[in-house]
């Protein structure tokens, strides 16, 4: 009896000990940035360093930025659980992280993010049904803004599978497709470097989609109801707490809204909808 109560008692503290470690570990944010180039894991965490800052002081816990570049890495970690915070585009991610992996929503970055169909200036096109029939151009068939696009062009009586379409692999060339008359419509990211450049690449929007959250950031299974709603409230107010400002523009947001989890959780269905 003697020896079966040691057994138990050994197996408590055990516990205890292993409860007392997990809570001191470090939390994990893990940053994609989608499929942009020239940046590295120094400058990421140097990036973001800020917002995990922000998100620890919120949950009286030590958040560390880590960069994830490849999106099947990104998969993993949400399926296993490995990173407790998440901050990715495109917004697909997350929103699976939420459907599949069992993620809730924090907040995503302002403003929203739109696909922009836009034509050339010259073009006689006024509305949107005018370019029923015309020559597409768009991402790469894969790309979140294609289906995003897409989906936005179902709901406005457009069947894509019906257009002549070309799809290229960089969102900058389809300025070229546009300005060069290779193509008559194309539809790109409002938050693309094309986008904010259109007055000078000669081109103008003929329709913007619904708005939809833009790099959703969620919480994993191990970060509290609690947690998230001091996150959320730490979030909504940054531009009034300590080097706030400069942290968003680090980022390249304008800030941050917590009231898009509906949105995010309906945001699939609208992209897969047939």
């Amino acid at each position: 009896m003697m020896f079966k109560t040691r057994l138990a008692v050994a197996a408590l503290l055990a516990a205890a000990a292993f409860s007392a470690q997990a809570q001191g570990r470090d939390l994990v944010l893990a940053i994609s940035e989608g499929t942009s180039g020239g940046t590295d894991h120094a400058r990421v965490v140097a990036k973001y360093g800020g917002l995990a800052n922000v998100l620890g002081d919120a949950i009286k816990r030590r958040v560390v930025v880590v960069f994830v570049r490849e999106f099947a890495q990104l998969e993993e970690g949400m399926k296993t659980g490995r990173f407790d915070f998440v901050m990715a585009r495109p917004s697909d991610y997350p929103a699976r992280g939420v459907r599949n992996h069992g993620y809730r929503y924090v907040a995503h970055a302002r403003p929203d993010g739109q696909c922009l169909l836009v034509v050339p200036k010259a073009s006689p096109m006024k509305s949107l049904a005018e370019a029923r029939g015309k020559r597409w151009v768009l991402p790469e068939q894969a790309a979140y803004m294609t289906k995003f696009c897409t989906a936005e062009l179902r709901d406005q009586g457009i069947d894509l599978t019906k257009e002549k379409v070309t799809y290229v692999r960089e969102q900058a060339s389809i300025g070229q497709y546009l300005q060069t008359s290779l193509s008559d419509v194309g539809g790109v990211a409002s938050y693309s470097g094309l986008a904010r450049d259109l007055e000078k690449n000669g081109l103008t929007v003929l329709h913007k989609s619904t708005p939809q959250p833009y790099f959703p950031l969620v919480a994993g299974k191990g970060i509290t109801p609690a947690q998230v709603e001091a996150a959320q409230k730490q979030l909504a107010g940054i531009e009034q707490i300590p080097m706030g400002p400069d942290i968003l523009k680090s980022i390249g947001i304008e800030g941050f809204d917590v009231s898009g989890a509906k949105r995010l959780g309906d945001l699939l269905a609208w992209i897969e909808k047939k």
